[in-house]
């Protein structure tokens, strides 16, 4: 049975997510954060039916 990926083809897909951009970087970490903060507010607004 033939596999579903080759090296060459998981090569391309690394260097397209390894390419250079011009955009900020940002912290994963900071980004997690800032996800479940705004969730949080979000929950506490429905709790009391601001939205």
């Amino acid at each position: 049975m033939a596999t579903l990926y080759s090296p060459q083809s998981q090569a391309g897909i690394m260097s397209f997510y390894d390419a250079p951009t011009k955009g900020p970087l940002i912290n994963p970490k900071i980004m997690i954060a800032v996800i479940l903060a705004f969730s949080v507010v979000i929950m506490v607004a429905d709790k009391l039916s601001l939205l």
